[in-house]
């Protein structure tokens, strides 16, 4: 307990004496000329990707081969692959299953790494307050946001779930999103200068809390459609068909063709080592054009990370519209709560030009700290928290079940897009997460997901029937930590099944194949996935 104090006390003399800027430069005319769409799994001609996109460049040849190996697909079903527990390799948690099983930190940080991240848990965890407040460290909350701090998105660092009847919608934001209108927005998304283009008034996202001085943007309402299937074996399954509605509207009417995209918040284990995988193993499950004509036609994402002006490969986000874990927590803490950092200096959040009454209200700027009100500090230490949070062991990974269901869930297609295993690149910025076997089941790459899951808006290089292949890692915890089986990325299916069942698009084949399953088979496949 001392200790911790101590810690905290440290922390309080950094942030005093830090002072954080950020310098922001236009394109020049050269880059200008440059940018152009990139074509399907090509390499853009201003791309700055570290590494090869054609070969694992970090890897002697004898490294080359190892790796080769260790992640062939496997071919038999009678014994569990060798390291198949510790889906996050050394970093794995193999601490004991409760409410707490997403926010322990790798198992294989330093001593001096376990103070930055239980540093940065108590920034996640920070509850920001408006400005100006007598607590100078934690004010410049909103003025509109979703919440108050990040854990209250990623409850238990885990799955977020739509607002029961009457709930605010925390852990669910709604993105806004309209077609572009002119050559100048088209030019913006094509170039990746903006991952999707914004309501005039109400910006990218529905702000359903204001500080005191404000009226919230608004409020989503949630009505549900149940829709029965009938599998191949005569059983009667009934998914939910969500209808959403904005309500409460303060400040004046939507844009014409606005679209909404309700996104539930995503776990958070494991980033840290998808952001270690080599982009040339993404781009070699690449199939743009479906050349192997077996029905999957991944696309690698594109974003410019906040860090960067180039253009990299995307791997956060449900559309896979963020680059790094960097750039998803600078995004979100200006997005989501309204704290600006260093990488996305935005001291209002979503605030637009049209909102003055927001534009008006005080921000939280402290001179003696920077320009920003999450100096480099903060902003570096909620993300190395976030790159941090472990990946529990698996279970029962040699139960007879379990190596049926994954016999099952191969044999259905599954794999295609829910890559089992990667070897993370052996020159990864932080060596907690360098050569790791990691067992995350993703390509991270987009896919159609067919009309039932289509939200109808674009975002980066994603349209509106596109989305990225979510890491099955941690989904049988998810009841444990996030008390509740609510998937998708807006919630709607109530169990495993539900979710697989809503699969289309690229995906239909392999939920069709689960369709046609007797109950033995699917019981066992959904038993794989609950020891994931």
């Amino acid at each position: 307990m001392r200790r911790g104090n101590c810690a905290r006390k440290g922390w309080i003399a950094i942030v005093g004496a830090v002072f954080a800027a950020i310098a922001t430069t236009g394109l020049t005319g050269a880059e200008e000329e440059a940018l152009q769409t990139p074509d399907g799994g090509q390499l853009p001609p201003y791309a700055n990707v570290t590494g090869s996109l054609s070969e694992r460049d970090d890897l002697s040849a004898e490294d080359k081969q190892r790796v080769e190996q260790v992640t062939r697909p496997v071919t038999t079903f009678d014994e569990p692959e060798a390291f198949e527990a510790m889906s996050g390799g050394a970093a794995t948690s193999t601490k004991f299953v409760n409410r707490n099983s997403f926010s322990h930190s790798s198992a294989n940080l330093t001593f001096a790494e376990e103070e930055r991240f239980k540093l940065g848990n108590a920034l996640f965890r920070k509850l920001w307050v408006a400005a100006p407040s007598s607590t100078q460290a934690s004010d410049g909350l909103g003025p509109l946001f979703n919440a108050r701090a990040c854990q209250n998105c990623h409850l238990k660092d885990g799955r977020g779930h739509p607002p029961a009847p009457g709930e605010p919608a925390v852990s669910m934001l709604i993105r806004l999103g309209k077609p572009a209108a002119t050559d100048e927005e088209r030019k913006m998304l094509e170039n990746f200068l903006a991952p999707a283009i914004p309501d005039d008034t109400y910006g990218g996202q529905l702000q359903t809390a204001a500080v005191p001085a404000l009226a919230p943007e608004g409020q989503v309402e949630i009505r549900y459609e149940e829709v029965p299937v009938t599998l191949a074996d005569g059983t009667e399954v009934s998914l939910r068909k969500p209808h959403y509605s904005l309500t409460e509207l303060a400040y004046g009417s939507l844009d014409e063709g606005l679209s909404l995209s309700p996104r539930i918040a995503n776990p958070m284990i494991g980033m840290g080592l998808l952001q270690a995988i080599h982009p040339a193993d993404l781009m070699r499950h690449a199939d743009p054009d479906d050349e192997n004509g077996d029905g999957i036609s991944g696309r690698m994402a594109w974003a410019r990370g906040s860090l960067e002006s180039n253009v990299i490969p995307g791997r956060f986000g449900w559309k896979a519209q963020n680059a790094t874990v960097h750039e998803q927590s600078s995004e979100a803490l200006a997005g989501d709560i309204g704290i600006s950092s260093p990488p996305v200096p935005k001291s209002y959040g979503d605030c637009t030009d049209a909102q003055t009454d927001c534009l008006a209200q005080p921000n939280g700027e402290q001179e003696r700290l920077g320009p920003t009100e999450a100096p480099d500090p903060v902003i570096e230490l909620i993300a190395f928290y976030s790159e941090n949070l472990a990946v529990p062991e698996r279970r029962d990974v040699d139960d007879p079940e379990v190596l049926a269901g994954k016999e099952a869930f191969y044999a259905a297609g599954c794999p295609s897009c829910h890559k089992p295993k990667f070897v993370t690149r052996r020159d990864a910025s932080n060596k907690a997460h360098a050569f790791q076997l990691i067992w995350p089941y993703s390509d991270l790459l987009l896919h159609d997901m067919g009309e039932g899951l289509a939200d109808g808006q674009q975002v980066g290089r994603a349209n509106g029937r596109e989305w990225r292949t979510q890491p099955l890692w941690g989904i049988g915890l998810t009841e444990v930590v996030s008390g509740h089986t609510l998937f998708l990325h807006d919630g709607r299916a109530r169990n495993l099944e539900e979710a697989i069942l809503w699969h289309g698009g690229e995906a239909q084949a392999a939920r069709d194949a689960y369709a046609a399953m007797d109950k033995s088979q699917r019981d066992a496949l959904i038993t794989f996935l609950e020891s994931l």
